[in-house]
């Protein structure tokens, strides 16, 4: 789906699939199986009924068609999220940097899930909430050590002396 975006500029990321899968991979390493499987589900629904996802969740992010979704659940998933970014950003200020873009883009993506995707992601969510875990951390963790850094401490530091030298 990600490659047949019809956009009016290509996105650089477009070019680059590997970085794409891997920022998907980042983001869904950290929900539950059972979420995960809602979420397959809703993407061979939507390719059986033609419908490109992020094709839409580009669309809504420029504005360009109305909400696909309204649901309570999408602000909640929001707001839970954002304050994990934001928390994020503070610790790793080198590596973590959160737009004023983030909501938009998050709030784009989840109008294109499942009513039961969404209510799976947001227990998967809240739970972590509950329990004191930042799974943006745990996401942004994951991803560094992808790229083989030894940790997320250790990719805050090698940047921030990159950019100090």
């Amino acid at each position: 789906m990600f490659l047949k975006v019809k956009a009016v500029e290509p996105a650089k990321c477009q070019e680059q699939p590997e970085a794409f899968r891997a920022m998907r991979g980042m983001t869904h390493s950290v929900l539950s199986r059972e979420t995960l499987a809602s979420y397959l589900e809703d993407l061979r629904r939507a390719g059986a009924e033609g419908r490109n996802l992020l094709s839409e969740k580009y669309a809504r992010i420029d504005n360009i068609i109305p909400p696909l979704k309204d649901s309570p659940l999408i602000a909640g998933i929001v707001q839970i999220e954002q304050e994990w970014m934001r928390e994020l950003s503070e610790k790793y200020p080198h590596i973590v940097n959160v737009g004023p873009g983030f909501m938009v883009y998050l709030s784009s993506e989840l109008e294109t899930y499942s009513d039961e995707t969404l209510e799976l992601y947001f227990k998967d969510i809240s739970a972590a909430d509950k329990e004191g875990q930042n799974l943006a951390e745990a996401r942004y963790t994951t991803l560094f050590k992808q790229l083989g850094y030894d940790s997320i401490d250790d990719a805050e530091n090698k940047v921030k002396a990159q950019q100090s030298a």
